[in-house]
């Protein structure tokens, strides 16, 4: 395997030329320009590199282990933590209230991608703890904010999501953990939850679970669920925590991928916890934590595959097989054959795009976290809102397939575990399962996103593509991309109509692909503002040839799309259920 090399060079070209990174700070009243952001972007990309990556293939197949009832990492995973929080990146794009830097949230989506890239076992720690210290801060008193999220910001301290449970899953109205009060302003948790990612470990003093439960006589269905903070160990009266709870890990789930990664069973057995917001608000505050951590998972994706990416080009231009096309020279590097090439041209052309929606989404994030405007910090949240499903879904879908096709490059030794790239097809799998199966996110971006403002939202999303494309469109360079983009934009938005008032089953016959075809005209929207960037350098020519493939290869597929959702769920339901 060749070692990662974190794209910084992208990172600054996407910062200076396609997403005006120091008017937006301008704006926002940050002190942060490209210089400053793209040295931050560098040196984490040199942890990545050098620490995460080293211990990623050692991770999976050690695996986490059960040992006397507490949760084992792989070796080296404590260290890596350390350094990792030693270094100050747990708290890069935390509030500077609780100890955090403040940075801007796009780089804390960009560090996400190089984790991801190089150790996607070790990046749900730190993800998962980001997400729990945001619904802490948006939701929680003052005293549990106070307690909780200064340790939580540092990294001193991690935390952990339960939600779900054997008989609920994406149902959450059928959970049954209950919480009674226990008279002194705290709660006893009881119940058992699965699939809780970094539920037990060893790598920090205290582990901090947002726990679903229902309350006595709590009223049936999602109306009936709150939110409660659950830590592994409770304070003593001296001011520290070293009380242990009463909650323990049943289990560690056994999975296909992500082997570093403590899946755990957890049992809470009248653990103590206190109440998250509102009594019955649950899952009102639990989505805080779950949105960002589907911008998390979107990006895991796109870490996977340009991480694939490295590895099958490396491989292709160093592998000799065959003869040139003319017959003349034999054998010859692989990337020579134009088979290979196409399979490298598809990842490439979603990682580069991908990686500035990501961007782009990430300068929205941070607008509507401190835009001093509120009504601009309303329309960048009801976008980013739009955004959220597509990026989780797409990418983690596009993900997988780039994975696969990696894989494909290396023939044999792609199957095999020596050259590493199986493993990236292992865990690449689970982003499009957890924090919401992909179909799921894609009926949501139908069935409620679509139906924000009475549509406005989309359409001020599709206004802001067309004006950007009718732009690119003018230089040359961009002319290709911006064309075709444009008009997948007008299936895109005749999709849109068909949609509204559609049933549930209209819905969900065709939300997988209305979803494929939204992330692909936002891809080719990025690709005409990359296209468009003035330059004569090598890399800017790559880019333009890299945009020219995306029209003419990938986003042919609109057509396709468009036609299947024309259909309908006439097929789709037709068939009786019996006959499956």
């Amino acid at each position: 395997m060749i070692d990662y090399a974190a794209p910084v060079e992208d990172y600054r070209f996407l910062l200076r030329q396609v997403l005006n990174f120091d008017s937006a700070m301008a704006d926002l009243g940050k002190d942060v320009d490209t210089d400053l952001a793209g040295a931050v972007l560098e040196e984490a990309g040199k942890l990545c590199s050098k620490t995460l990556g080293p211990i990623n293939r050692n991770g999976d197949e050690q695996g986490s282990r059960l040992v006397d009832g507490e949760v084992r990492t792989p070796s080296g995973f404590a260290d890596a933590y350390r350094e990792f929080v030693d270094g100050g990146w747990a708290a890069l794009s935390a509030d500077s209230q609780w100890g955090g830097q403040g940075l801007p949230f796009i780089l804390q989506l960009w560090l996400d991608e190089m984790m991801s890239a190089t150790n996607l076992s070790f990046g749900l720690f730190p993800g998962l703890t980001r997400g729990a210290a945001e619904a802490i801060a948006a939701h929680a008193s003052e005293e549990l904010k106070a307690t909780y999220l200064p340790s939580m910001v540092s990294g001193e301290w991690t935390g952990a999501m339960a939600l779900t449970e054997s008989g609920a899953g994406t149902d959450l109205a059928l959970l049954k953990t209950r919480a009674v009060p226990n008279g002194d302003g705290a709660y006893a948790v009881s119940g058992q939850k699965i699939f809780i990612s970094s539920g037990d470990h060893d790598l920090c003093g205290n582990i901090i679970h947002l726990v679903l439960a229902r309350l006595p006589n709590a009223p049936d269905g999602i109306k009936g669920i709150s939110l409660f903070l659950v830590p592994k160990f409770l304070p003593d009266d001296a001011g520290g925590f070293t009380v242990r709870n009463t909650m323990s890990v049943g289990a560690l789930e056994q999975k296909m991928g992500i082997h570093a990664q403590p899946t755990c069973v957890m049992n809470y057995d009248e653990a103590t916890g206190w109440l998250v917001g509102e009594p019955h608000r649950g899952l009102a505050a639990m989505f805080t934590m779950m949105n960002a951590e589907r911008l998390m998972v979107g990006i895991q994706g796109l870490g996977i595959a340009g991480a694939a990416y490295q590895q099958a080009t490396g491989y292709a231009r160093e592998r000799l097989q065959g003869r040139s096309a003319d017959g003349a020279r034999g054998p010859v590097a692989i990337i020579e054959h134009a088979d290979v090439r196409r399979m490298l041209l598809n990842i490439r052309a979603f990682v580069e795009a991908g990686r500035a929606l990501a961007g782009w989404t990430a300068l929205q994030l941070d607008r509507a976290h401190s835009h001093p405007d509120a009504q601009a910090r309303a329309e960048a949240n009801a976008l980013v809102a739009l955004l959220t499903p597509v990026v989780k879904a797409a990418f983690t879908d596009f993900g997988f397939e780039s994975a696969v096709q990696a894989q494909q490059v290396f023939g044999g030794h792609g199957y095999i575990r020596e050259w590493g790239m199986e493993q990236y097809v292992r865990d690449a799998r689970i982003a499009q399962i957890y924090e919401g199966t992909n179909g799921v996110q894609a009926i949501d971006l139908v069935g409620r996103k679509l139906a924000m403002a009475g549509g406005a939202v989309a359409e001020s999303f599709f206004n802001l593509v067309e004006a950007d494309l009718a732009q690119a469109a003018q230089i040359e360079a961009a002319s290709v991309v911006s064309r075709r983009t444009s008009k997948a934009l007008e299936l895109l938005r005749e999709a849109t109509v068909g949609l509204r008032g559609g049933s549930i089953d209209a819905q969900g016959a065709v939300a997988v692909d209305y979803l494929r075809l939204f992330a692909l005209v936002s891809l080719g929207w990025m690709w005409a503002r990359m296209a468009a960037a003035p330059g004569d350098t090598p890399f800017h020519a790559a880019k333009k040839q890299v945009a020219d493939y995306f029209a003419m290869r990938v986003l042919p597929q609109v057509d396709g799309l468009a036609s299947s959702i024309a259909a309908g769920e006439e097929t789709v339901m037709a068939i009786s259920a019996d006959t499956f």
